[in-house]
This record gives structure tokens, sequence and C-alpha cells, in this order.
């Protein structure tokens, strides 16, 4: 197996093909990355990045790239790979619905909230619409707590406070090119002195 070198870009090369390339732009991109970390590990996580973002994903022939691109093991970028949930693994679809089903979000309706995803759009979490549109997950925690039910679309924008007009809301916004605006919700603030009171101390 060898990396073959094109006027594009590179690619990896098993039996003279290969479905995943690099362009030229983004080897030079690499090579910019490679000078701004003491070593050349660090820079598998952006690689990958970029990958995902080229591809749709990092599977293993997608690895297998990123590694042969930054002369790395190949245990070494699979590692990284399986250790993040935000790389993909497999091909998913354009959207990616990760809803949170922890115990704070299960408690405030995070498993209505995915069932009612899987009957809207026909599918069971894990799966993908059979338009490769819509790709539905089950997230373990998003550090959204406070704003449960809540999910996360295709590692980026947070909805909150979900209800099935919001879910409604959000698939035709996706559906039509958009996506939902970033969401600011503040957290509530406890002063320092209704803390002591309650502690049954004094501020002085």
């Amino acid at each position: 197996m060898s990396q073959k070198s094109s006027d594009n870009g590179a690619s990896l090369s098993q039996n003279g093909t290969s479905a995943y390339t690099f362009t030229k732009e983004q080897l030079a991109e690499i090579e910019v990355l490679k000078t701004k970390y003491p070593e050349v590990q660090a820079v598998t996580l952006p690689v990958l990045w970029m990958a995902q973002d080229t591809f749709g994903h990092v599977d293993p022939e997608v690895q297998r790239l990123v590694a042969y691109t930054l002369d790395l093991p190949e245990s070494h970028v699979h590692g990284v790979a399986e250790f993040y949930t935000q790389y993909f693994k497999t091909p998913k679809g354009k959207h990616v619905l990760d809803v949170c089903t922890c115990l704070s979000c299960h408690l405030c309706g995070g498993m209505d909230t995915l069932g009612y995803l899987e009957n809207k759009l026909g599918i069971k979490a894990g799966e993908t619409t059979p338009d490769g549109e819509f790709t539905l997950q089950e997230a373990e925690c998003l550090g959204a707590c406070g704003y449960a039910p809540m999910m996360q679309i295709t590692n980026d924008v947070y909805v909150n406070h979900l209800t099935p007009e919001k879910v409604d809301q959000v698939l035709d916004q996706l559906a039509s090119g958009d996506t939902p605006d970033f969401e600011s919700i503040p957290m509530p603030l406890v002063s320092t002195t209704s803390n002591n009171e309650a502690a049954g101390g004094s501020d002085e």
C-alpha cells in the first residue's frame, strides 16, 4: 500500500484505486498546520476534521488516508477517531441529530423527544432516512442539563427546551437549507448573600 500523488492532490491507493483524495490545497494547509505544533501527532485532530468536512465521515479508509498523509501509524489515527464521538466513523445523513437521553434529559422528556423524532422521520435511533437528509442518534450527555430536552445538530448548534412544535420547526428549517439560530440562554445567578444565608452564615 502506498500514497500516490497526482496533479490534483494525493490519495491513498490500494491496488491502484482510492475513493478519497486530499487536494493540493488541502495538502498545503496540512503542511501549515504541522508548523503550529511541536509534534505531528497533534495535527491528527484538525486533519480528521478536514477529512470529515470533505468526505462526510472518517471511516477506516479515510483514517488510513490521514495516517499516510501525516506519516503516522494507522493505530494512532484510529485511536483518536474512536475516542471522540464527534468524528463519524460511518457515513451519516446531511444533518445529524444527537438527542440527549442521559438522566437529566430523560427526566425532562428526552426519550419522548427521541420517540417523536423516530415517528416523524420514520427511522429508529442510529438510522438514516432513505433520502440521506437526516441521521438520528442518542447522545449520552451534551452538557446542557438545564435546557432539557435538547439536541445538537451535526456537531454544531444546540436546540434547547424541545417540544413537538419546536422539533417540527427545526426539521422544516433544516429541510429548507437553513440552520436554527444559536440560542443564548443565561444561567440563573445566586448571590453570595443568599448562599451565606442558606448556610446559616452572614457577610459580616
